[in-house]
């Protein structure tokens, strides 16, 4: 009987050393697993209503320039999705790789115990014999010695007892970490073919660019004279906000003048506390009271406290602020940059053009007054709210419900989007201006 417990925690040790390696690389590995699925899922999302709106616009005729910006749109959704699902492929591999070091070293560390748990089973067979147990306590020098050598057998008993459950117990896990094993595989492998999938889609979608750009080119004319009419309409837009704002700003700076002039000749009426003749006395002869300063001019469309307080309501729910339709697709960024199509044109847009379906209503982004509702050639109804110094437009829309001067809270129905019936596109242009000012509207919406 010379075996010892003590080999036997060396391996309980090493087994759990195992165990916690395998926790500590699994758990990082599912957080960015997880981060990649809702990524995908939000591209997926993303392709599936640029579909929508494309199988709209489809139905005309004629190519249009609308259909160009979504298929480009749907174009890159797909190579982020193929990108995203590459980037999973690759974790899974990571996961398949620590699985498998797991695996083997659970299956060295169970043959190990299998060879201790053997040489546990001759021991015991040779030393089987009730008479040899007996002996062996009882040649004891002293009663203490026996007592050890009793305890002896009995932990040597409960040993062997742990040692085939520690077995089974690793038996299990490795099943376990098997069957984990063939499900990434598995998953591998899913994630492979829809890989593939998507690719041959994103080779599809590239070709029908193409021919989208081969038909425009046919109507390059036509094209060219709407992108003139659209600039034309623009620059309207542009000049009437630019009026609006100089005109507010005027107003704010009135109303300042008025309160400042209003305190100023209170304080003058005050009734000094000495007499008239002694206000006569203070002031020399020959010279005129002294003016007050002039008015200072501010760069602002806030009046009062109120609108300052919005202003800055507005200002803090930046990146926060809800889309002015419920469901879109952003067609045309903010900003200078090449035409889609004539490359050696540059379109400037003062904002955004979102995408929706047909009998989509604009809604407001936040609280705020409507400063004007107007018509514009080629863009149709406006509309412009002011938040403080803030400015929200909506343009290209078939009708209103609100008028001048109606105060507006956020998502509030502004009016119905107009589709082209030649082109079957409904696109509301969005744009935001900070006093004189434009701003960025995709920075300011929420996600």
């Amino acid at each position: 009987m010379n075996s010892r417990p003590a080999p036997s925690r060396l391996l309980l040790s090493y087994l759990i050393i195992i165990l916690l390696i395998g926790l500590v690389s699994v758990l990082p590995a599912q957080n960015q697993k997880a981060k990649l699925q809702e990524r995908k899922a939000k591209l997926e999302q993303e392709i599936h209503s640029t579909n929508k709106l494309l199988n709209q616009t489809q139905k005309s005729k004629e190519a249009n320039l609308n259909q160009l910006y979504l298929i480009n749109k749907k174009i890159n959704h797909r190579q982020e999705l193929i990108q995203a699902i590459g980037e999973e492929v690759n974790g899974l591999d990571g996961q398949i790789g620590g699985l498998n070091d797991t695996i083997y070293r659970l299956t060295n560390t169970l043959t190990s115990l299998k060879n201790e748990y053997a040489r546990l089973i001759y021991s015991t067979f040779k030393n089987r014999d009730a008479y040899s147990r007996l002996m062996f306590i009882f040649s004891s020098k002293n009663f203490n010695q026996a007592f050890k050598r009793l305890k002896y057998l009995q932990q040597y008993t409960e040993y062997r007892k742990a040692q085939a459950i520690e077995i089974k117990n690793t038996q299990q896990l490795l099943g376990k970490k098997k069957v984990e094993l063939e499900d990434q595989k598995t998953s591998k492998l899913t994630l492979k073919q829809k890989q593939e999938i998507e690719k041959s889609q994103l080779a599809l979608e590239k070709s029908q660019k193409d021919k989208t750009i081969q038909n425009l080119s046919k109507q390059e004319k036509n094209l060219l004279k709407k992108l003139r009419d659209k600039e034309a309409a623009v620059n309207k837009l542009q000049n009437s906000i630019e009026a609006i704002i100089a005109d507010e700003i005027r107003k704010a700076n009135e109303e300042k003048a008025r309160k400042a002039a209003l305190i100023a000749s209170k304080k003058n009426a005050e009734p000094s506390k000495k007499g008239n003749s002694e206000k006569t006395a203070a002031t020399p002869a020959g010279k005129a009271p002294a003016k007050p300063a002039p008015a200072v001019t501010y760069n602002s469309m806030s009046s009062n406290d109120e609108e300052v307080a919005l202003s800055n309501s507005f200002s803090g729910n930046k990146g926060r602020l809800p889309w002015p339709v419920e469901k879109g697709s952003v067609v045309a960024t903010f900003g200078e940059h090449p035409h889609p199509e004539f490359k050696n044109i540059m379109v400037k847009n003062n904002g955004i053009d979102i995408a929706t379906s047909a009998g989509s209503r604009a809604r407001s982004v936040f609280d705020g007054v409507v400063t004007s509702v107007m018509s514009i050639a080629n863009m149709h109804y406006v509309i412009i709210i002011r938040h403080g110094d803030y400015l929200s437009v909506y343009s290209n829309l078939k009708e209103v419900a609100v008028k001048k001067g109606d105060k507006v809270k956020a998502r509030q129905t502004l009016g119905s989007v107009f589709t082209d019936p030649e082109d079957n596109k409904t696109t509301l242009h969005f744009e935001i201006w900070h006093g004189t000012v434009l701003q960025n509207p995709a920075s300011w919406l929420g996600r």
